[in-house]
């Protein structure tokens, strides 16, 4: 092969292999975490996202650089996890969108696809940072335009790699935080490793392509049909991979289409793939429609009405043994509602007392997620799909899942998504609270919004090695109570670092303190916990509720 073009299947090579380097060295990633909570997890996080590709990719044997531009997009998109998943995925999306055109890349096509990366990953972070995964490309897409000879590709990625280490390494110059951590951006560290593999590979290197991806702890939406009049009776699933121009026109004629064949229909169209669900007697039209525009992947059809024989002759003991479980799954009793709801609520959590909690507060849907297990992209619009409303509200509670929701707002078109931005579990419950039936859902938007502002938060856990930051010097194993805004409290005891960490929060406006106790921390501590923010309180009402979440002792809220 000519060192002035890639191929498709060096491409595809490339891709795998930078792939394959971030997975062995994730753990290392998920290290460099500026805080040293245990709960680090940019590099699964990312992993997890080029995994989803990497597995759209193994499916093509000898693929040409469209086919693998589509697949690469396509799947990093749908697998996109965390702040750090969704820039990459966007990164990717914007690469792939300029090389798919071409039968061989040369470096003036590299050097357009990484302004194009930059650009779309840019349009798809609210407030772009620097110091960050963002700052790293972009050093890197501005270098391939400067580099004057394209041509020789080995001394041309070297330049690029070089250019990406030194901006990666200035990082924390650009970000006090991180100076201060002693680490560089555990994104951009990401971004390298994937690039330093796909180098590797265009240069010869042998790598084990074989992949061990991380374990995803989240839970399944799906549920069991529980309908007992039927009218459509096959529920027909599949994505079609589009292989031309999908118009708006063509957009709304599959709808219309797809609409007369039955109901239920879900419709998420992205800039490669159409992804469809739709209830009808007519499978086969259905498939033979979306095969107008492109190939079709994971096909899918069930018979509701067999399942719902089915489950008219379980015996009882089975029955209550689906419903123990499906509880425990925080899934919805029924898969759909018809007439759809005018709202449906879906909340970010982990934890069986929160999940409760929530679903006391009126949530439908409950995506088991939070730190270190952010929900996919994917998991979000199958949680939509299955809330079946006219208006679907996802509360995530935790700013680096707020991303991945409103990833999944912009690929949902059948129903409104409004992503109330809550950062924290206690300003999910807040947002909840506040939540009116009698207002619109713009209004309720607005209000549960402004509610979250009202609230302020903390979490209680422990220090997984040493460093400085915050202006305190933390120890591995010391207890840390982090806000909002940072670290406000260390010490050796969990009730002590609570305490301290309320005297910070605490104001004369504060009513109310609210303590949800982790799986670590008894409901005896619990109980003893409270009695000493009482005694130091007299004039605010304290409230203890189990909430069973990992590594964070206590969450608790002032308000």
């Amino acid at each position: 092969m000519s060192t002035r073009t890639i191929d498709a299947m060096m491409l595809r090579k490339m891709f795998l292999s930078g792939a394959k380097n971030l997975e062995i060295k994730k753990n290392w990633i998920n290290e460099l975490n500026v805080f040293p909570v245990p709960d680090g997890d940019t590099g699964t996080n990312m992993t997890l996202t080029i995994m989803s590709a990497s597995a759209e990719v193994n499916k093509l044997s000898d693929p040409t650089i469209d086919e693998l531009a589509k697949a690469i997009s396509a799947g990093s998109l749908r697998g996109a996890r965390g702040n750090s998943g969704v820039i990459l995925s966007q990164l990717l999306r914007g690469f792939t969108k300029t090389i798919r055109d071409h039968n061989e890349i040369d470096g003036e096509t590299i050097a357009l696809s990484f302004q194009k990366a930059v650009e779309t990953a840019y349009k798809a972070v609210m407030k772009p940072k620097e110091g960050t995964i963002l700052t790293v490309a972009k050093a890197m897409a501005d270098k391939a335009l400067e580099i004057e000879d394209k041509e020789n590709l080995e001394e041309f990625f070297g330049l690029l790699v070089r250019e990406g280490d030194e901006t990666l390494a200035r990082t924390p110059e650009m970000l006090p935080v991180l100076k201060e951590a002693g680490v560089v951006d555990s994104g951009g560290q990401g971004l390298m490793t994937i690039l330093h593999g796909a180098v590797d590979a265009f240069n010869g290197l042998e790598i084990d392509l074989d992949f061990v991806s991380p374990e995803v702890r989240l839970q399944n939406v799906r549920q069991p049909i529980s309908t007992d009049e039927i009218t459509f009776g096959y529920c027909t699933e599949f994505i079609v991979k589009l292989e031309r121009d999908f118009t708006e026109e063509d957009e709304e004629s599959m709808k219309s289409f797809l609409a007369s064949l039955g109901d239920s229909l879900v419709f998420v169209a992205g800039d490669d793939i159409v992804k469809v669900h739709v209830h009808t007697n007519h499978p086969g039209k259905a498939f033979e429609k979306g095969l107008e525009y492109g190939q079709l992947t994971r096909m899918k059809v069930d018979n509701m009405r067999e399942e719902h024989k089915e489950q008219l002759f379980r015996s009882e003991e089975v029955r209550a043994a689906q419903e123990k479980e499906q509880a425990a799954k925080n899934l919805p009793e029924e898969k759909e509602e018809r007439p759809r709801k005018r709202a449906a609520f879906i909340a970010v959590t982990v934890g069986d007392g929160l999940s409760d909690l929530f679903k006391q507060l009126g949530v439908d849907i409950i995506i088991q997620g939070g730190q270190t297990m952010n929900p996919s992209t994917d998991d979000m619009l199958s949680a939509v799909e299955k809330a079946h409303a006219e208006n679907v509200f996802i509360l995530p509670n935790n700013k680096n899942v707020i991303l991945t929701a409103n990833q999944a707002r912009e690929l949902t078109n059948d129903c409104n998504v409004f992503v109330i931005p809550t950062r924290t579990v206690p300003e999910g419950i807040t947002a909840m609270v506040g939540y009116v039936p009698e207002k619109s859902p713009e209004e309720n938007m607005e209000a549960m919004t402004a509610a979250i502002a009202t609230v302020k938060s903390g979490e209680v856990t422990y220090a997984v090695r040493d460093t400085k930051i915050d202006g305190f010097e933390i120890k591995a194993n010391d207890i840390m109570g982090i806000g909002n805004q940072g670290i406000l409290a260390t010490g050796s005891n969990v009730s002590d670092v609570v305490v301290e960490m309320l005297d910070k929060l605490i104001d004369e406006d504060s009513e109310l303190v609210s303590i949800y106790n982790g799986m670590d921390y008894s409901d005896e501590e619990a109980e003893e916990l409270e009695e000493r923010i009482q005694e130091a309180y007299p004039d605010m009402d304290v409230e203890v509720n189990y909430g069973g979440q990992p590594i964070y002792y206590v969450i608790l809220s002032v308000e």
